[in-house]
């Protein structure tokens, strides 16, 4: 039973408790919830509910034999500034010291006492022989003031701040959108001029307008040779002289400080350039960029952009449109020294060598490890070069974007699309975990492209948060995605809706998410897999492939362990056939080594 009694300054509450030990939590939230709506301090509703099971614990384990059957009878009162609670027992009473002491750790008695003291300001006890009272009162904490409304100057530099917030984030997007506007009119400029200087020209001087730079200086390294040579500038009169690619010398030169350690390298007034410095010949520069750029482990060029003015500094997402537009470059560079090689129809086997180790260089090198999984990836071309590509973006710790292509043609063309796309996925960070809204992007901005030449590209992405155990998959008219898991005979096949890209300009693309369970392993893979061929022309088909990973795989434990033994599925089953397409795969284990 409980009714609570209020008037204006002062609110009460009764309750009744039977004589139940398992009762006692239940009354005190109900005190709590009483004491809570007459707006009590944390502190202050912590205190009272710890007294009440104290107290009333006391009350049930001494009650008298004879009064078990009577209820407990509780009241709770409150106003402004101070709490009160009585406790009616039946218990035969005690003396109530008048300082209790902490007793012993041995002891099992006496620190209720000690408790319901220590925190309240007032404790008295009338005994009489079956009705007891307890009175336990304390003084309210005082309730924090609300803090004062905020001025109306105080709103608007908060409003001010936030407009600034969107106009950055807008500029960092119109700088996405610019970049990857070049790098699509280079993309389509591509194989249709001989002149590689007008080409880096055109490219540099769209870079000063994404990023308000008001000069450039490319530098090449030309074939058979070690030095850093003026390929193009934004004052072609001005004689530049060639820079020695000494390490020695990288301490008065900012182009060679950055080619020998690998990194952009920024100027300003607060760190300046050296005076000797070859770049002091190009008009004064406030803040400039340097950026080399390799193929593989072979310094191709530098870019340096400049700037005369301070107001602006360059951005995060200027220095990573110089770095995809700079490794544009450097692929068109090696595609024009292997095209003239051609020309010269020499070195053929040496040309298509470099050829692959360019679509090569689009593999990610080292595959990120997510937290108690591991991964493996296998591309092999039917050709020196081919269409097939994988790549894995990491996003932190626990999650990843796992991404797996293959356009439709071989060659140095489907190579350069298979570029084009790694950089679209990758120069949109802010769509990693939404595979679905990242292909629409990636078809939005490729579609002409490809439609121009009559090439299309079957992908598919898999976005893996492995603390969560989920994996989202989109697909754009891929295969589907093979999920293994333990104590069932059939894997799950992931296959959501999408057309291939370029095919369609407006496609929409669906999602589907699944659960990782324990020891789970993901298989994706392009059709180069099951369509392979043996002699006698029999397909290696998807049946075969989940037969491998049911029997022959089933013991395996790393996903590097997986891949190896695929490869050599395909390799026995292909005895000396030729493939007739690229073969690529991109597996994803719960390591349990």
């Amino acid at each position: 039973m409980r009714a609570i009694l209020s008037s204006t300054n002062n609110a009460s509450l009764r309750l009744n408790l039977p004589c139940d030990i398992d009762q006692v939590r239940s009354i005190a939230r109900q005190a709590r919830e009483f004491f809570a709506s007459q707006g009590l301090s944390e502190e202050d509703l912590m205190g009272c509910e710890l007294v009440m099971v104290e107290a009333c614990n006391n009350a049930v384990n001494y009650v008298m034999p004879s009064r078990q059957l009577e209820a407990i009878e509780i009241d709770l009162s409150c106003d402004s500034t101070k709490i009160e609670i009585r406790i009616r027992d039946h218990t035969g009473g005690f003396e109530l010291p008048e300082k209790v002491a902490l007793t012993n750790e041995d002891s099992e008695t006496g620190r209720g006492l000690f408790i319901i003291q220590s925190l309240m300001d007032e404790v008295k006890y009338a005994g009489a022989m079956g009705d007891n009272t307890l009175t336990l009162r304390k003084s309210r904490s005082p309730v924090p003031s609300p803090p004062p409304p905020e001025s109306i100057a105080t709103i608007k530099a908060r409003l001010a701040e936030s407009e600034q917030v969107i106009d950055e984030m807008a500029e960092e997007l119109s700088s996405c959108y610019e970049s990857l506007s070049a790098i699509f009119r280079s993309g389509t400029e591509l194989g249709k001029t001989d002149n590689l200087q007008n080409f880096s020209r055109a490219l540099c001087e769209d870079l000063l307008k994404i990023t308000s730079a008001e000069w450039f200086l490319l530098r090449i390294v030309p074939q058979r040779s070690t030095s850093l040579s003026v390929f193009v500038s934004s004052n072609p009169g001005q004689h530049i002289p060639p820079l020695v690619t000494d390490i020695s010398k990288a301490s008065s030169s900012a182009e060679l400080k950055a080619a020998a350690y690998r990194k952009d390298l920024l100027f300003s007034l607060e760190n300046p350039l050296d005076p000797s410095d070859p770049l002091q010949a190009m008009p004064p520069a406030v803040v400039g960029l340097v950026h080399p750029f390799y193929f593989s482990e072979t310094l191709i060029g530098t870019l340096t952009i400049g700037k005369k003015s301070n107001d602006r500094l360059f951005t995060a997402a200027h220095m990573n449109v110089v770095q995809t537009l700079a490794d544009f470059l450097a692929i068109q560079i090696v595609n024009a020294r292997i095209h003239e090689a051609q020309l010269g129809n020499r070195l053929v086997t040496r040309e298509l060598e470099i050829a692959r180790s360019i679509q090569r260089a689009l593999l990610p090198k080292k595959l990120p490890q997510l937290s108690g999984f591991g991964m493996a990836g296998y591309c092999q071309s039917a050709r020196h070069v081919g269409g097939d590509f994988y790549d894995v973006v990491s996003i932190n710790d626990h999650s990843a974007l796992l991404i797996i292509a293959d356009v439709m043609g071989k060659g140095v063309p489907a190579a350069m699309f298979a570029a084009i796309l790694r950089s679209v996925c990758r120069g949109a960070p802010e769509l990693l975990n939404q595979p679905a809204a990242l292909l629409s992007r990636v078809n939005t901005l490729m579609h002409d492209d490809l439609s121009h030449v009559e090439m299309f590209i079957t992908a598919q992405l898999a976005f893996i948060d492995v603390q969560v155990r989920e994996v989202v998959v989109a697909s754009a008219g891929h295969c589907p995605v093979l999920l293994f898991t333990e104590n069932k005979s059939e894997p799950k096949l992931i296959s959501p809706d999408g057309m291939p890209l370029g095919i369609l300009s407006n496609s929409t693309f669906a999602e589907v998410k699944e659960t990782l369970s324990p020891n789970c392993r993901l298989v994706l893979y392009t059709d180069g897999v099951t369509e392979s061929r043996n002699s006698n022309d029999q397909f290696f088909g998807h049946k075969r492939l989940v037969e491998w990973m049911e029997l022959r795989a089933s013991g395996l434990r790393t996903a590097q362990e997986l891949k190896e033994s695929l490869t050599a599925e395909l390799h026995g089953f292909q005895e000396d056939a030729a493939p007739s397409d690229d073969q690529t795969f991109l597996i994803l284990a719960e390591d349990n080594s």
